[in-house]
């Protein structure tokens, strides 16, 4: 098959658009079953029936692991944002639409979110046994009902098309708490921008009765997690520094 040229690439695949449909090819570092772990979270959200592309092919191209899906034409809310900051509540009120959304599903077979986080908590060499520790009985500690977490909702992985909005990139999806989906929100919006952080929160606790500081409980957990992750000596820093402020 002959791709072309990325029209999008991150930090786990390059995205092509070959004969109205999208190819999503993984980097070679990552494990071989990560196209097929993506592709059955993405066909579970699916089922749910979430707006969602659906999944056409999970094959290997040029030795590559790579997943086939139906092609969503439009614009990421994030884009359209960045056109017009003035309509930053409308766009994140129609994010926040989507995200309880997916926090209404009951989910019945998917990844824990507590074993997903405590397995990047504990593949981190840049925090101490104790705070580990410490970490690790908090996460342990936490009561809550399970529901569907989406694990990396930001605006740029929302597409709006004709009149709806179409959810992307399942691969972080978990069953968990809502509140630590919504700290992990809030941590991705908080590393570009205070002010984009600060009005989601508020906005998604006032239309849902959540309590903003339920949510920031989750603050050291999310942020050690996220360390786990390809993210800058910045944006590490900033992590640390939410991680022993937490724990003091």
């Amino acid at each position: 098959m002959h791709l072309g040229y990325p029209i999008a690439t991150g930090n786990t695949a390059e995205i092509y658009l070959v004969e109205n449909k999208i190819v999503k090819v993984f980097h070679d570092a990552l494990p071989n079953t990560e196209s097929m772990k993506e592709a059955t979270k993405q066909e579970y959200a699916y089922s749910c029936g979430l707006p969602v592309p659906k999944i056409l092919e999970v094959t290997k191209i040029n030795g590559k692991q790579a997943i086939m899906m139906e092609y969503i034409k439009g614009e990421t809310l994030g884009d359209l944002f960045f056109r017009d900051k003035e309509r930053l509540e409308f766009y994140l009120n129609l994010s926040i639409d989507m995200q309880r959304k997916i926090h209404s599903v009951i989910p019945d077979s998917i990844e824990s979110m507590q074993d997903k986080l405590t397995r990047q908590i504990e593949s981190l060499t840049c925090i101490n046994p104790r705070q580990k520790a410490s970490l690790l009985n908090k996460l342990t500690s936490m009561s809550y009902e399970k529901r569907l977490c989406h694990g990396d909702f930001h605006l740029f992985n929302l597409i709006k098309c004709d009149n709806r909005v179409v959810i992307l990139d399942w691969v972080d999806a978990s069953s968990g708490d809502i509140r630590g989906d919504i700290y992990r929100t809030y941590l991705l919006y908080y590393q570009f921008s205070t002010e984009l952080a600060e009005t989601y929160l508020r906005l998604y606790c006032e239309r849902s009765g959540v309590l903003e500081s339920d949510v920031m409980q989750w603050a050291p957990i999310i942020a050690a997690a996220r360390l786990s992750e390809q993210v800058s000596s910045d944006n590490a820093e900033q992590l640390m520094e939410i991680v022993n402020s937490s724990l003091e």
